[in-house]
């Protein structure tokens, strides 16, 4: 605080001038309190003047000491409270420090924007450890932290089909156990999911998910059988890797198969490429990520993996080798400000399409059956196109029956076509799409000779990590994997009847789909 003195007698003291500083909370108050020094500084100028003309003063010794005193105290008094003013203004400027613990701060953290992409299983499938590596980089993950993460998806739909008991709906096992007569419908959990991911240092990360989906599960009965609802772990591994200092990176464990894109423009329902050919598998994995170009290399556990991959260890479904791998190359062109071109390949040494006849789920084959895969994506600011095409290099023996001679064994393939406009950018994002996909395992006029989706939806972003979506799906044809080509149906008596199929390529179905998907 500055004081000015001013000199003025009569009925008044000797005026002030106080300019408040910074630190000065309340100007006036501290007026109030340095008003007093200067009444005491009148008042000692009135007994000195005198004292020193050698005038008579009345004043003993004592009284003149205890003034002084006093004003001692009250300047001590003064000061002590602006220090205090400048001490609790410089305190509420100062940034809060967020306490190590549980939070945005702290060892314990969750981000919902990560928690949504790392969990989305319509985007960036087989492309994960790439994500967790690039949002390191960033920033967002931080080294020596645990980002924890989950996502719910719950739906309501209603489905009719043409064909009693034969819903062609991938999104949710096409069997009788859980679809009966021509139409159905339910509101239920598709899924829910949780995970972490932690940061061990510069170069080392811990990523696991947890997955519970009694919709798509593989176990027997209902959907509330207990078979069906367990919860798996749906990828576990270590990853090695910083971007920051090096372009590579190497991951071991359960993980997606660096096969094909197999994403979708849908909201959810996924694309038949990814149903058809979209694998997960034990394994350990190098790659390559840089600026444009991206190389990706897995060594595939044998046997029967968890999807779509399978190559036979001596003939038999044990996974005791790895036996099994697949490539991946693509490269991403920036078209402009906010455009870009992906374009990429990837081959896959053993399939899931081995199998003799009948066909069932993960049984063992004589050899394996490579695959081929060939993907790309232009976005144009709002807009999204994909494509994508995969198949099988031989043919798969299961789709041959020998006592329906007249359908010869064919190679697999799957396609889809697909694109998404974001109508509405902010606050809350709005999207539509269309997409058609098709997956072909016969020759013409087989009854399993393929399966066709169309799907148009529309997604609106309440919140960056909640999305709500309506769908409307077409499938035509009904072609499941188990016994496709024949071997399970039953006549009267029980007997297999060898020259029938389940499959039917004149079934149709349609489904109107409600959900919501919210993550953390």
């Amino acid at each position: 605080m500055r004081i000015g003195f001013g000199t003025r007698f009569g009925n008044k003291a000797a005026g002030t001038a106080i300019r408040a500083e910074d630190g000065d909370a309340d100007p006036r108050r501290a007026v109030r309190r340095g008003k007093y020094v200067w009444i005491g500084t009148a008042a000692l100028l009135a007994i000195a003047v005198p004292l020193s003309s050698g005038a008579a003063y009345a004043q003993p010794l004592e009284v003149l000491i205890e003034r002084l005193d006093r004003l001692e105290r009250e300047n001590r008094q003064l000061r002590k409270e602006i220090d205090g003013l400048k001490a609790a203004r410089s305190e509420a400027a100062r940034p809060a420090v967020a306490p190590r613990g549980i939070g945005e701060s702290g060892y314990v953290r969750w981000n919902p924007a990560y928690g949504y992409a790392v969990l989305d299983p319509t985007s960036g499938i087989d492309r994960k450890q790439r994500l967790i590596l690039d949002r390191k980089k960033r920033g967002t993950l931080a080294p020596d932290s645990v980002h924890v993460h989950g996502a719910v998806t719950a739906v309501a739909n209603y489905q009719t089909s043409n064909r009693a008991d034969k819903f062609g709906y991938l999104m949710r096992h096409p069997t009788a156990s859980n679809q009966v007569g021509k139409d159905v419908s339910e509101a239920a959990i598709h899924s829910a999911q949780l995970g972490f991911t932690a940061l061990l240092g510069d170069w080392i990360v811990g990523h696991a998910a947890m997955l519970f989906d009694p919709e798509q599960s593989f176990g027997a009965g209902t959907n509330t059988d207990l078979e069906r609802n367990q919860v798996q772990v749906r990828r576990a591994y270590v990853l090695f890797g910083d971007l920051a200092r090096a372009p590579l990176f190497a991951s071991l464990g359960k993980m997606a198969v660096p096969f094909g894109l197999t994403d979708t423009v849908n909201p959810f329902t996924a694309s038949t490429v990814w149903h058809a050919f979209g694998g997960l598998a034990n394994g350990a994995a190098v790659g390559y990520a840089g600026e444009g170009l991206n190389l990706t290399a897995m060594a595939v556990q044998g046997g029967a993996q968890f999807r779509a991959a399978n190559a036979p260890v001596k003939g038999t479904d044990v996974p005791s080798r790895l036996n099994n791998f697949a490539l991946d190359a693509n490269y991403t062109v920036r078209l402009g400000k906010g455009g870009t071109f992906l374009a990429g390949a990837s081959y896959l040494h053993g399939s899931a399409y081995c199998q003799d006849f009948p066909i069932a789920h993960f049984m063992p084959c004589r050899d394996n059956n490579p695959a081929f895969d060939l993907y790309g994506r232009l976005v144009l600011d709002d807009l999204t196109l994909k494509g994508e095409l995969a198949r099988t290099l031989d043919v798969w023996p299961g789709t041959f029956n020998p006592d329906m001679p007249r359908f010869r064994a064919s190679k697999v393939t799957s396609f889809d076509i697909g694109a998404r406009y974001r109508l509405v950018s902010d606050p809350a994002p709005f999207d539509l799409s269309a997409e058609f996909s098709r997956f072909v395992a016969g020759p013409d006029g087989a009854p399993w000779e393929r399966q066709d989706q169309f799907v148009v939806g529309a997604a609106w972003f309440a919140r960056p990590s909640v999305k709500l979506f309506a769908e409307y799906v077409r499938v035509h044809g009904f072609a499941p994997l188990n016994f496709m080509s024949g071997g399970s149906v039953r006549d009267a008596r029980g007997n297999v009847m060898m020259d029938r199929t389940i499959s039917d390529a004149g079934a149709r179905s349609n489904v109107f789909l409600l959900g919501v998907n919210a993550a953390f």
